[in-house]
This record gives structure tokens, C-alpha cells and sequence, in this order.
């Protein structure tokens, strides 16, 4: 042993990894995302871990959790990466994205991006460091027709009920809605009730009626129709506009909003019951979204925070370019879904590598034929690995075994012999032409 120090090895918080069991479960969920994505027409596209600052901060709102860029040594005369930030959402790199390579893309364009983001916060349940996000986006010159509202969560409900979840509601409200009722009431300063409001399911009705009073310096009538309007819930999009009517309060932009908020809640109608509902005190504090809002939770544990949210934006990329570029997204909180199931053990875990045969090695002599027996099985989709050296037969099939590898392949010991394969879950073994056999379907599953 040198004298090198010996670092003990932990693990950071708030930066989840996973063991190879569990891994291939992520991976699967991945795949299916990916895949039910591509169905409705979205393209993958990949921005860089890292945007310049400007790009992260134009918003302002997030400018305390972007972790910066820099080099441990840093050469005084190089501030080449002096204003970069980690990405903390996939939204905002989007519409850079959209904005510098404008003339490339076709309209509207559809993209999704799944990736890794990163916010400086406090690591809690639900919360992490680093975590991925699956995002879908609509992008568009001028208008974004408003079926995409609806298209967007209906996607995501069938992503999510093609996975092994607890009971969740994705849950619809439009920013109109609460703007229009907001100013109906002679309300100043709207946007600062929508913050407010949006803290509703974590700090209750009361905490929200005293910041409603004491700090944005509403009336107890102003802050009580506030609440009012966001106790409206409801499936029916009749009976939620019916309901909000009746609190009194007219604006031509509360009128607006209420038939967005209609035609989407009818567009998903044909949906299982309760999936998706509309939920008036769904804000979204962030200052982009103008429109319709979503945000979906597990419905045993609403505390947990969003699984799932987005909305609509009409200005994102106004900043980068001198064109009308309004936009609908939605954004899967993978990671967030699947610690939480992971700590749970709901997730049953898959196997530990993904090779379906072992090609065991008889000798250094022999090597040649394995190889050669591997190669022929890899050409033909079987995920096929070679023994690393001779050893002893039972010491091989016992790495299969180990592993979890569901077949072993025994190559001739000698010339003339045949080729053998043995299922390591039900012992059979028998002769096999690596140039023609295929693992049963199930156990090809795993």
C-alpha cells in the first residue's frame, strides 16, 4: 500500500444514484416516456448542461438555486466560462434553443428533452440537487392553437398510468382565471396574489389570508373571495364555470380564461374519472406561465410536492429573439416519482446487467471459438458476454449465476463436439447452434 490518503467514500445529498437492480427499472421508465413521446409527433433535442447567466436569470425568480461554473485554478486572463450556470429547468434553455437555430426548425415545433437539471436548494423529501426532468414543449410563430393544451395531459396521462404509480391527479387551472377574477376585485397588483395563493397547499388557507392582508394589502373581503375562488374544483367544466359565476366577480379576461379552462377539461372528458380536475387554487408562481397551468400530485400524499407540472407561456423566448414565440409544456418530475417509490419499495428491482447468455471459457486455447460463439449470438440482438478468463467450470456459472445472467453457453472443449446451453433457471441444459437459437420469451424478459 502507498502512502496516498484514503478518502472514506459517502455519498452526497441531494445527488441520488442507484444500484444496477434499480437502474434498469429507470432505464425501462425512460424507454417508455421516450416512446410515448415520439407517438404524438415530438422530437428528442439535448441542450448543454450549462447556459450562459444572462439565459438563466432573465426570469430572476430562480436566480438563488443556479449553481455557477468555474475552474478550481482559474487563469485570471480567461473568463471564457466566468458566466455560465448549470441549467436549472429545461424550459428556459429551450427557448434559447428555439430562438438561435429559428431558422432551422419547422413550426409549430414539438420537442422533448430528458435530461439531468440541478438547483442549489435544501436536499428534503422530494427535493434533490440533481434530478431529471422529461419535458414536452410546443413552440410556435405568433399562436399556439389551444387543442395543445389539452393534448399535452392527456400524453402525460397516459405516460404516467403506464407505470406502476400510486393513485395521482393531474390538476388544471388557467393564470386568466385567476388575473381576471383578481382585478374583478380591484385588485393592484395580481401577481403578487398569485404567489401567494400558489403557497396555499403548503402553509394552508389561513397563512395565505394573512400574507393576502398584511403584506399584498388586500381588504378581509378582497382576501376572502381569493379563497373562495380556490376552493373551486371540480371535473365538469360546466359546473366549475357555474361555480366560479356565482362568486360575483366579472372581467373580460376571467371570461377568457373560463373558456380556455372549458374547452380543456371537455377536450379530456373521455379520460378515466378523476384523472384530470380542474383546481382553481393552482397557481404556478413562476412569472412566464400565462395560461393554462397544470400540476399533479399523489393523491395519498399531496405534501410531497408536484410530480408533474407546466402551462402555457407566451414571451419565453422574447428575450432572444425579435419574434412572437408563445409556447405549451409540460415537464414529468421523474426523479422525484421514482426516489419516492425506490424509498417506498414499490419498485421491484430488475436485474443486475443486462446479458442474457455467459459464454463460459474452457481454456486459453479455446478462446478463438468463444469469441467467435459470443459474436454470433450478439449478431443476432442476444446481449452476450465472454468469461474474462480460464477458470474453473463451477467458478464460471457461478459468475452467471451472481449476476443473474439467465442462460450460460458452453462452447466445444474440443473439436467436434457440439455446443451446449444450460437455463439457469430451470437446469436444463442442451445442444444448441448459436447460429439459429433464441432464449425463450420469458426468460429473454427477464
Amino acid at each position: 500500500m502507498s502512502d496516498q490518503r484514503v478518502l472514506r467514500p459517502a455519498p452526497i445529498s441531494g445527488f441520488p444514484e442507484w444500484s444496477p437492480e434499480i437502474r434498469s427499472v429507470e432505464l425501462r421508465w425512460l424507454d417508455h416516456i421516450r416512446v410515448n413521446f415520439e407517438r404524438y409527433g415530438f422530437a428528442s433535442v439535448e441542450t448543454p448542461s450549462v447556459e450562459s447567466l444572462d439565459v438563466l436569470l432573465a426570469k430572476g425568480e430562480t436566480s438563488q438555486e443556479v449553481y455557477t461554473l468555474h475552474r478550481l485554478q482559474e487563469d485570471p486572463d480567461d473568463r471564457s466560462d466566468a458566466r455560465l450556470g448549470l441549467h436549472f429547468d429545461l424550459t428556459v434553455p429551450f427557448a434559447r434553443y428555439v430562438a438561435q437555430h429559428f431558422n432551422e426548425l419547422t413550426f409549430p415545433f414539438k420537442r422533448y428533452q430528458m435530461q439531468r437539471v440541478w438547483r442549489g436548494e435544501r436536499p428534503q423529501e422530494g427535493r434533490f440537487r440533481e434530478f431529471t426532468q422529461c419535458d414536452i414543449d410546443v413552440i410556435n410563430v405568433d399562436q399556439v392553437p389551444l387543442h395543445f393544451d389539452a393534448e399535452l395531459p392527456r400524453i402525460v396521462h397516459e405516460v404516467l398510468s403506464g407505470l406502476d404509480l400510486p393513485a395521482w391527479t393531474l390538476y388544471v387551472n388557467n393564470r386568466k382565471v385567476l388575473q381576471g377574477f383578481y382585478e374583478g376585485l380591484g385588485i393592484a397588483d395580481p401577481v403578487a396574489v398569485i404567489r401567494a395563493v400558489d403557497k396555499l397547499h403548503k402553509i394552508g388557507a389561513d397563512a395565505v389570508r394573512e400574507i393576502l392582508v398584511d403584506r399584498a394589502g388586500l381588504t378581509p373581503e378582497q382576501a376572502g373571495g381569493c379563497l373562495e375562488l380556490a376552493a373551486v374544483k371540480g371535473a365538469d367544466a360546466s359546473s366549475v364555470v357555474a361555480e366560479v359565476k356565482r362568486l360575483g366577480v366579472a372581467s373580460e379576461l376571467l371570461d377568457q380564461g373560463l373558456e380556455e379552462l372549458a374547452f380543456v377539461l371537455d377536450s379530456l372528458a373521455d379520460l378515466p374519472a378523476g384523472g384530470v380536475v380542474a383546481d382553481l387554487s393552482i397557481a404556478r408562481g413562476l412569472d412566464y406561465y400565462t395560461g393554462t397551468v397544470y400540476e399533479a400530485s399523489f393523491d395519498d400524499d399531496p405534501g410531497y410536492g408536484s410530480i408533474c407540472a407546466g402551462g402555457r407561456y407566451e414571451d419565453l423566448a422574447g428575450q432572444f429573439i425579435r419574434r412572437s414565440l408563445p409556447g405549451v409544456g409540460i415537464s414529468i418530475g421523474l426523479t422525484r416519482i421514482f426516489a419516492k417509490l425506490v424509498a417506498e419499495g414499490r419498485i421491484a428491482p430488475g436485474r443486475s446487467c443486462p446479458t442474457d447468455v455467459l459464454v463460459v471459457l474452457p481454456s486459453a486455447e479455446r478462446r478463438d471459438e468463444a469469441l467467435r460463439t459470443a459474436a454470433l449470438l450478439r449478431g443476432r440482438g442476444i446481449n452476450t458476454e465472454v468469461y474474462h478468463q480460464p477458470a474453473k467450470l463451477g467458478k464460471q456459472v457461478q459468475y452467471a449465476s451472481r449476476k443473474g445472467i439467465p442462460f450460460v453457453w458452453f462452447p466445444p472443449f474440443e473439436d467436434g463436439r457440439e455446443h451446449e446451453v444450460k437455463d439457469m433457471a430451470g437446469g436444463a441444459q442442451t445442444t444448441a447452434d448459436p447460429a439459429s437459437w433464441a432464449p425463450p420469451a420469458p426468460a429473454a424478459q427477464g
